[in-house]
C-alpha cells in the first residue's frame, strides 16, 4: 500500500503544478452596448463549473480560469454573452439589451420556469416598467402593460378601488379581481371601507420594493392556485440581496397634478339669460303670464336675487367658477431608499419609502411610510433559510362618495352668480350663522375646516422560510407567510356641516377593521435532466386562515366644534361589533416535461377545500394540461434563415371561484330586540349544504415566435373561458320562511384573442424598441334560468341571457321634435311579423326598454416606444380602450338635462331648441319639466379613449465623470402621467367608474366622478 502512495503522490502534485501552470488571471470591462458604460454587478461564470465573479462599480473583473475554459457573462435585462479565453489575458465584452429574452425567469406559482419553455401564458412585468411613475399603487402601473389585463382606475380620488381585469369578467355575484399573492402569500384585498366607496388595500405596497409582476393568465398557469385562479393569479416577487459589493441607492421624486380635463359650466350672465328662457317656456306650457306671483319666471327671478345677484350684489360682483373650487393644488414628493448587497452565504436587500401626495380634490391626500427586509442566508450547500417583511403605515385623507352632496366635484352644479364666500362672516358660503339655504345645494369647501374622514391602515406582509437539499434535484421548502392589516377610520362632521342629514349637533364615528390572515406552503420540488429527457415537479399542501374583527362607536350633539372625540358627545347613538372567518386547506401537483428541447408537457392539478361551501360539496378538484412544440428544434426549421423561434402551445383546465362572503352555505341567526325590547334572535338565511365553486374551464392555444434573431418576436392567443355554477341569490318559494337562497345557478363565457409584439427597430449608438399588445374579449351570459337581475342608477344595468354582463338597458331616445322641441323616444314595439316599429313618441312611458349598449370594451390595448442615444432615452406610452360605453346619466339628469332643475348646465345645453334653432339634439329648456331627462340612451356615451399614460424622459451621467466622486450611478429624470387624452366622452374623463354605485352589474357610471390627475414630477436616483 505505501509503495502506491509514493507513486501516486508524485503524481498528484505534478498533476497540481500542470493546472496551476494552465490557469491565468483574466481581466477586462464589460459595458453597455448603449452608452459604453460600465456595468455593475454583472455575473461572469466559468461555464460548466461553479467558479465565477461579479463585475465591480465600473464593470472590471479578474478571474482565475484555465485557457480552455468559456465565460457565461449574464445581467438581467441584457442578452448573455459566451467568450472562450484562449491565450487571451483581457476579455471586454460589451452587453445588448435585450427586448425578449427567452432565457429568462418567470415565477409559477410555487415554483420558476424559463419562458421559452412555458406551456402556460403568463405576463411579465419587470420592476424597469413600472419604476420612476407616480402612482400611489403598483396595480395603476399595470394598465395597458400586459394583453388581456383591463386595469380601470375609475376615479381621480388617491387611494381609491382600483378595478382590474384578466381576460374579462368571469362571474355575476362573486370577485371578478384577480388574486394577489405576494412572496408567496395570498393578500387582502377585500375592501374595508366604512362607506360605499371602495378602498384599495393594494396601496399598501410600495411599487419600487417589486422585483416582477407574473400575471397567470390561462388554466394551465393558474390551475395550481385552483379555487381561487378563476379571475388570473398576479404574482408579486419583491428585491432581493445580491452576492458582492453592498450597493445603495437613494431616489427623489417631486412635482404636482392637475385634472385631466374640466367641464364647461355656464356662467353667471348664460346662467340667468338660460333660466329665463327654461321658465318663460314652462310659463307658457302652463298657461301662466310671466309676471304672475306663482308663475316659473317670478320663482327663477327671486330664485336669482337670492342666490346671489340680490343678496350679494350684482352679476358682475359674482361669476363663481365653482368646478375650479373643487380643485386644489397637488404636490406630489416621494423619497426612496434601498441597500443591497451580501456575500456567498447571506444576502439582504433594505429598503424605506416616504410618498406624500395631495389629491387634485380639495381635503384628499395620502402619505404613505413603508419599509422592508429581505434576507436570504445559506446555512450550508443543503439548507438555505430566509425572510421578508414589508411593513407600511398609510394614511389616506379621504372624501365622501360621488353620489354625496359634499362630494367635491359636485359643486359645478352651484349657481354661478353665488359667491364662494359670505362677505358678511368671512366664511364658505352656507356656512353658519349665515344663511345655510344659499346657496341651493350643500357648499362642499364648508367641509375643509369642519370634517374628517381619516384612514389609517397599518400593515405587515411577511414570509419566512427554509429550504433543504434532499438529494440532488431534490429540495424540499417550507414557508410560512401572514398579512395582518389594522385599519382605523375616523369621521367627524361637526355642526357647521352637513346640513341635510340631520345631525345639526355635529356626528362622530371611529371605527376598527383588523384582519389576521396566515398561510403556509409546503412543497418538494424536483427538477432532472437525464440525456434528452427534463423532468421538474411540485408535489405540495397549503393551509391559509383569515379573520376580519370590526367595531364601530358613533355619538352625537358635541358640547361645541372645539370637542371631536366620541367621548365628548352628549348621545352615544350606536356600537357594533363582527367577526368572521374563513379557511382554505389545498394539496396540489404539478409536473413539466421536456424531451430534446422541443416537445414539452405540463400537467397540474389542485385540490381546494374551503369554509364558504357546503357539506356536501367543500372539496373541489381543478387539473390542467398543457403542450408545446418548440418548431425551430425540428430539422426542417433549425436553420431556416430569418426564423429565429418558434413555439406553438394549446391548454385546457379548470379554475375555480370563492370569492364571495363567508357563511353562504349556512343557516343563519342573529341576535337582536324582538318583542317588547326584549332580546331576541331570528333566522336570516337559508342553508344550503350542497353550495360549491363557480368553476371556469379554459382552453387556450397561442404562438410565439421571434424572427430576425428575435428582433422581432411576440405572442397570438386564442382562449375560450366557460364559467358554471354561477353564485347567486335566488327566489324560492315563500314557503322556506325566506325569499331567496344562494345557490349554483347559471353559466357565461369569455372568449378572445391576445396579441404581443415586441421589435428592436434599431441597434447602435441610438436604439429604438418598441413594445405593443392588443386584446379582445366577447362576454356573454348563457344561462341564468330565466332571471333578469337588475342594478345601477334606476336600474339601467342588467344581467340577462344573451348579453354581456351590465349591458345598459334603457329607453332608446330619438332626438327632439323639430316642431315643437320635445324630447323623442323610440317605441320599438315588436310587430306580430316580429319586425320594429321605429316610429317615434314624446311619451316616456311609451318606449319599450331595450339594450343600448355595453361597459364592456371591445379592444384594450398598449404601446411603448422606447429611444435611448448615448446616456439619454426617451420611454412614451400610450393606452387605449375601445367599444365600451359610459352611462352619464347620473350627471346629465341634473347637468345636462336642459334645464330641469335649478343645477347649472353644461354649455352644450345652449344648443337646446328654439323655434330658431330646430337642428338640435338637445330639447327645448323647461323649468321643472322632465324633458328628455328621464333615463335614456341621451346619456349613454361612447366611453373609447387613447391616453399617453407615460412618458419618461431620463439620462445617466457618464461613469467617467461621476466615478470622481466615488458615485456608481447618478439618473435624472422627468415623468409625465396621463398627459392627453383622445376621446369623444362628453364628461370629465373616460377611465370612469362611480366609486359608490359600481358592483358587478353596474359599470361604467359617471355620477360627479373625478377625473384622472395629469401628474408631471421630476426626479434623480444615485446609487453608490
Amino acid at each position: 500500500m505505501s509503495k502506491h502512495i509514493r507513486i501516486i503522490l508524485p503524481l498528484l502534485f505534478l498533476l497540481a503544478q500542470m493546472s496551476y501552470a494552465q490557469t491565468q488571471a483574466i481581466t477586462g470591462r464589460v459595458t453597455s452596448s448603449d452608452d459604453n458604460a460600465g456595468l455593475p454587478g454583472v455575473s461572469v461564470s466559468v461555464k460548466g463549473r461553479t467558479l465565477g465573479t461579479q463585475t465591480d462599480a465600473t464593470g472590471n473583473f479578474t478571474l482565475n480560469v484555465g485557457s480552455d475554459a468559456t465565460l457565461v457573462f449574464s445581467f438581467i435585462g441584457f442578452s448573455s454573452v459566451e467568450e472562450r479565453v484562449g491565450n487571451r489575458s483581457v476579455i471586454n465584452v460589451k452587453l445588448q439589451a435585450d427586448v425578449r429574452n427567452l432565457n429568462e425567469v418567470v415565477v409559477t406559482g410555487y415554483g420558476q420556469q424559463i419562458k421559452r419553455e412555458l406551456t402556460g401564458n403568463i405576463a411579465k412585468i419587470r420592476s424597469s416598467d413600472i419604476q420612476d411613475q407616480p402612482v400611489t399603487t403598483f396595480d395603476q402601473a399595470l394598465q395597458g402593460k400586459a394583453a388581456g389585463v383591463q386595469v380601470n382606475s375609475g376615479s381621480g380620488k388617491l387611494g381609491q378601488g382600483i378595478q382590474v381585469r384578466v381576460r374579462g369578467q368571469s362571474s355575476v355575484s362573486a370577485s371578478n379581481q384577480p388574486l394577489y399573492v405576494v412572496d408567496g402569500t395570498p393578500v387582502t384585498t377585500d375592501d374595508l371601507s366604512i362607506n360605499d366607496a371602495t378602498t384599495n388595500p393594494l396601496s399598501d405596497i410600495n411599487p419600487q420594493d417589486i422585483e416582477s409582476i407574473e400575471i397567470l393568465k390561462d388554466a394551465s398557469a393558474g390551475a395550481i392556485y385552483g379555487s381561487r385562479a378563476a379571475n388570473g393569479v398576479v404574482l408579486i416577487t419583491t428585491k432581493k440581496g445580491r452576492s458582492g459589493r453592498t450597493n445603495v441607492t437613494f431616489g427623489i421624486q417631486a412635482g404636482s397634478s392637475t385634472p385631466t380635463r374640466k367641464l364647461e359650466f355656464l356662467n353667471t350672465n348664460q346662467y340667468v339669460d338660460f333660466y329665463r328662457q327654461a321658465a318663460a317656456n314652462s310659463d307658457r306650457i302652463d298657461g301662466l303670464a310671466t309676471n304672475d306671483p306663482d308663475s316659473y319666471t317670478t320663482y327663477m327671478e327671486n330664485f336669482f336675487q337670492t342666490q346671489g345677484l340680490g343678496t350679494f350684489g350684482t352679476p358682475q360682483q359674482a361669476n363663481t367658477n365653482w368646478g375650479d373650487l373643487g380643485y386644489q393644488a397637488a404636490p406630489f414628493q416621494q423619497y426612496d431608499m434601498n441597500i443591497n448587497g451580501g456575500n456567498d452565504k447571506t444576502t439582504f436587500y433594505l429598503s424605506g419609502q416616504l410618498l406624500d401626495q395631495k389629491g387634485i380634490l380639495i381635503g384628499n391626500a395620502l402619505t404613505r411610510y413603508s419599509g422592508r427586509i429581505n434576507l436570504d442566508h445559506k446555512i450550508s450547500d443543503r439548507f438555505r433559510v430566509g425572510f421578508n417583511t414589508g411593513l407600511s403605515r398609510t394614511l389616506n385623507k379621504r372624501l365622501s362618495g360621488d353620489r354625496q352632496f359634499d362630494n367635491p366635484v359636485q359643486m359645478v352644479a352651484l349657481p354661478p352668480m353665488t359667491p364662494s364666500t359670505d362677505p358678511t362672516t368671512g366664511l364658505p358660503v352656507g356656512t353658519p350663522p349665515g344663511d345655510i339655504s344659499i346657496p341651493s345645494y350643500y357648499n362642499p369647501i364648508i367641509n375643509l375646516q369642519n370634517s374628517i374622514f381619516n384612514t389609517t391602515v397599518y400593515r405587515n406582509i411577511s414570509n419566512v422560510y427554509g429550504q433543504l437539499g434532499i438529494v440532488k434535484g431534490l429540495t424540499f421548502r417550507t414557508e410560512f407567510g401572514l398579512d395582518v392589516l389594522n385599519q382605523q377610520e375616523e369621521r367627524y362632521y361637526n355642526s357647521k356641516t352637513q346640513r341635510n342629514t340631520g345631525y345639526p349637533g355635529g356626528l362622530g364615528q371611529f371605527r376598527t377593521v383588523r384582519v389576521e390572515n396566515y398561510t403556509t406552503n409546503n412543497f418538494f420540488n424536483y427538477n432532472t435532466t437525464v440525456g434528452r429527457h427534463g423532468l421538474d415537479g411540485v408535489l405540495g399542501m397549503s393551509y391559509q386562515q383569515a379573520e376580519q374583527r370590526s367595531s364601530l362607536a358613533e355619538g352625537q350633539d358635541f358640547p361645541s366644534d372645539a370637542y371631536r372625540m366620541i367621548i365628548s358627545a352628549a348621545r352615544k347613538t350606536n356600537a357594533t361589533s363582527t367577526q368572521s372567518n374563513y379557511s382554505f386547506l389545498s394539496y396540489f401537483v404539478r409536473a413539466n416535461y421536456k424531451f430534446t428541447d422541443r416537445y414539452l408537457l405540463g400537467l397540474s392539478a389542485r385540490v381546494d377545500g374551503s369554509s364558504r361551501f357546503g357539506q356536501d360539496s367543500r372539496y373541489g378538484f381543478f387539473p390542467a394540461v398543457s403542450a408545446g412544440w418548440v418548431l425551430t428544434e425540428e430539422s426542417f426549421l433549425k436553420n431556416t434563415r430569418g426564423i429565429s423561434f418558434l413555439k406553438l402551445r394549446a391548454s385546457y383546465g379548470r379554475t375555480g371561484n370563492a370569492e364571495i362572503d363567508n357563511f353562504p352555505q349556512l343557516g343563519l341567526f342573529t341576535g337582536d330586540a324582538s318583542y317588547a325590547g326584549l332580546p331576541g334572535q331570528r333566522p336570516t338565511q337559508l342553508a344550503n349544504p350542497s353550495l360549491k365553486w363557480e368553476t371556469t374551464d379554459q382552453a387556450d392555444i397561442g404562438l410565439d415566435f421571434g424572427f430576425l434573431n428575435n428582433r422581432l418576436n411576440g405572442e397570438i392567443d386564442y382562449y375560450n373561458k366557460q364559467t358554471t355554477g354561477l353564485l347567486l341569490n335566488v327566489n324560492v318559494p315563500g314557503s322556506t320562511g325566506f325569499a331567496t337562497q344562494f345557490r349554483n345557478v347559471g353559466s357565461l363565457e369569455n372568449k378572445g384573442f391576445e396579441f404581443v409584439l415586441n421589435t428592436e427597430n434599431t441597434t447602435g449608438a441610438f436604439r429604438w424598441t418598441t413594445s405593443l399588445n392588443a386584446a379582445t374579449n366577447r362576454n356573454r351570459i348563457k344561462n341564468l334560468q330565466g332571471q333578469i337581475i337588475e342594478g345601477g342608477l334606476n336600474a339601467m344595468s342588467r344581467a340577462v341571457e344573451g348579453q354581456p354582463l351590465g349591458v345598459f338597458f334603457t329607453p332608446e331616445y330619438a332626438g327632439v321634435d323639430a316642431a315643437n322641441g320635445d324630447a323623442l323616444w323610440y317605441k320599438n314595439a315588436t310587430n306580430t311579423d316580429g319586425s320594429i316599429d321605429r316610429a317615434t313618441t314624446n311619451v316616456y312611458n311609451e318606449a319599450q326598454r331595450v339594450v343600448v349598449g355595453s361597459p364592456l370594451p371591445k379592444w384594450t390595448g398598449g404601446v411603448t416606444n422606447t429611444f435611448s442615444y448615448k446616456g439619454f432615452s426617451l420611454s412614451v406610452f400610450f393606452t387605449g380602450v375601445f367599444g365600451n360605453d359610459i352611462n352619464f346619466y347620473g350627471v346629465g339628469r341634473f347637468s345636462s338635462a336642459n334645464g330641469r332643475f335649478e343645477d347649472n348646465q353644461t354649455v352644450n345645453q345652449l344648443a337646446a331648441w328654439t323655434a330658431q334653432n330646430t337642428n338640435t339634439d338637445v330639447p327645448e329648456a323647461r323649468l321643472f319639466f322632465n324633458n328628455g331627462a328621464q333615463p335614456s340612451s341621451r346619456f349613454i356615451l361612447d366611453g373609447s379613449f387613447v391616453r399617453l399614460r407615460n412618458a419618461t424622459l431620463a439620462y445617466n451621467l457618464p461613469k467617467t465623470l461621476i466615478n470622481r466622486v466615488k458615485l456608481n450611478t447618478v439618473r435624472v429624470f422627468v415623468t409625465g402621467l396621463n398627459l392627453l387624452t383622445f376621446t369623444k366622452y362628453a364628461g370629465w374623463d373616460p377611465e370612469v367608474n362611480a366609486d359608490d354605485v359600481v358592483t358587478n352589474i353596474a359599470q361604467g357610471y359617471d355620477f360627479y366622478t373625478a377625473p384622472q390627475a395629469r401628474t408631471i414630477t421630476g426626479g434623480i436616483n444615485i446609487g453608490f
